[in-house]
């Protein structure tokens, strides 16, 4: 027999590595089988096989990784780019301010509603196929935005580039995980988690130069629409690397040389419901949220750090333009502390990966729980409301610009290592459900990301830059005794849900 291949009447509820491995998908697989069926053969990955994207060469995976991790930052990149000259709609249409900031908070609202789509299309054709087209057409909606005679114009094609840019930031951890098994996957994963972040930061930076150089907001969309356009390029180059579109094509090979029908993949002999797709992405999302007091509070914490991200966009040309007077590349420029912030950050990972996997070694059998992964967040955030508290009260005309500009450094870190670590902590408290753990963390993220732009601008104005500044601050000190009372009482918590591990 082939390698890689299983002849049975009783279906093994762990066939391959691929979304199957949970609880939700044993039991559906399961029920779904007859004993009076013939004998099938499920094509299987064979052990060290090289067709399985786990076994690729390490360097390969590394570079699909950077690629892949390139094509958040791309999407990211584009929800922010246009805050480098956010009053040019203004200028051109006679809009408000509000309706111009509608820019950023229409795309950023298009990543909230895509992944309802994208993530089980993806279930159903594999992830290049949706990267493709998606993504091609985000490149496209670009063009209405740079060349748009009215507001509405811009508007429109913005929520459209979000909606369609969206599939980057909803695949690029599965295409991550279709790479790496669990026990490697932690480094893989600290660069998707500071993509989302640093794509953002990259933005202003710029989108800043580009209209102190073509003083035009038009030149902004057709400079993102050419970025979005070479990762589009780059997509098309790179492998399918979901594991059951690859075991699906492997065996229709078979079925075709041996003419034997029975040669079949798990997925293609109990095919995935729809109705089981629209309850995992549409419903369930919703009622784990009402339900489960852990993902509703790492949802909740994450989507504030990420809505004080997208308030720096317009916090910081208050005050480096307002109080400083500084051109918008210069107010761009001013966010390379949050990168550098990141770039530290990225650097913390190792070390944080190094320390679970000590924990995990000093556990009884050697295997890990959810809580190990928090002391990275723990760690990280206290240094959100401090960078907070140091921007608002170094932000006075005396002050150099400086003192906020090193603001960023404190968030940026914090931001990371706190995504890094929550979003590896839901992941695994989870594993049953984590296709709808993971859209409802997405859709309260996105939603605050959305939202916050909104009223920054009258809340800098009516509260003054310190005390705006210091009330978020406060905010996010409020949160940060989340960490550590799941660390204390997380697996009491899990333990009473029917949903966690």
């Amino acid at each position: 027999m082939p390698p890689g291949i299983l002849a049975t009447k009783t279906l093994s509820i762990n066939p391959y590595p691929s979304k199957h491995t949970d609880l939700e998908a044993q039991t559906r697989v399961t029920t779904h089988h007859s004993a009076n069926k013939p004998v099938i053969h499920y094509v299987n990955w064979d052990e060290n096989d090289p067709e399985c994207p786990y076994n690729w060469s390490l360097r390969y995976r590394w570079v699909h990784t950077i690629c892949v991790a390139g094509l958040v930052v791309s999407a990211a990149f584009g929800s922010s780019v246009i805050t480098g000259r956010i009053n040019g709609v203004v200028e051109t249409f006679g809009c408000t301010e509000e309706v111009a900031i509608l820019q950023v908070s229409l795309m950023v609202f298009g990543f909230m509603i895509g992944p309802l789509l994208w993530s089980p299309l993806s279930e159903l054709f594999g992830r290049k196929p949706v990267y493709v087209v998606a993504l091609f057409i985000y490149t496209v909606f670009n063009i209405p935005c740079a060349v748009a005679t009215n507001i509405q114009t811009v508007l429109v094609s913005r929520f459209f580039c979000g909606f369609f840019a969206s599939c980057s930031l909803t695949l690029a951890g599965g295409s991550i995980s279709d790479l790496f098994p669990s026990e490697t996957r932690g480094s893989a994963i600290a660069y998707f988690a500071a993509a989302p972040y640093a794509g953002p930061v990259l933005g202003p930076i710029v989108g800043g130069w580009i209209s102190v150089g073509t003083q035009s907001w038009r030149w902004i969309y057709w400079v993102n629409m050419m970025l979005a356009g070479a990762m589009w390029v780059l997509i098309c180059i790179l492998p399918e690397t979901y594991h059951p579109v690859l075991l699906s094509k492997r065996a229709k090979r078979i079925r075709a040389e041996t003419g034997d029908p029975t040669y079949v993949t798990v997925e293609e002999e109990f095919p995935v419901p729809i109705t089981e797709l629209v309850q995992a992405n549409l419903v369930r999302p919703f009622v784990m949220l009402a339900t489960e007091p852990i993902l509703l509070l790492m949802s909740l914490y994450i989507s504030v750090i990420y809505a004080l991200l997208y308030a720096f966009f317009f916090a910081y040309p208050i005050i480096f333009g307002g109080v400083h007077h500084m051109n918008d590349g210069e107010i761009g420029l001013t966010f390379i502390g949050v990168l550098v912030g990141t770039a530290f950050a990225l650097l913390a990972t190792n070390f944080f990966e190094k320390k679970y996997h000590k924990d995990i070694a000093k556990r009884p059998g050697g295997k890990a729980i959810p809580e190990d992964r928090l002391p990275g967040m723990m760690s990280a955030a206290p240094w959100v409301p401090i960078s907070l508290f140091i921007f608002g009260w170094t932000s006075y005309p005396w002050c150099h610009w400086i003192g906020p500009t090193f603001a960023g450094v404190p968030f940026g870190f914090g931001m990371v290592l706190v995504y890094y670590a929550a979003n590896n902590y839901i992941i695994d408290c989870f594993p049953r459900y984590v296709t709808s753990a993971l859209a409802a963390k997405t859709l309260i993220r996105s939603g605050s990301g959305a939202a916050f732009p909104l009223f920054i601008n009258q809340m800098y104005y009516n509260l003054g830059n310190q005390w705006a500044s210091t009330l978020l601050a406060f905010i996010s000190l409020a949160i940060v005794p989340i960490p550590f009372a799941f660390y204390k009482w997380g697996p009491s918590i899990r333990a009473r849900s029917s949903n966690a591990a």
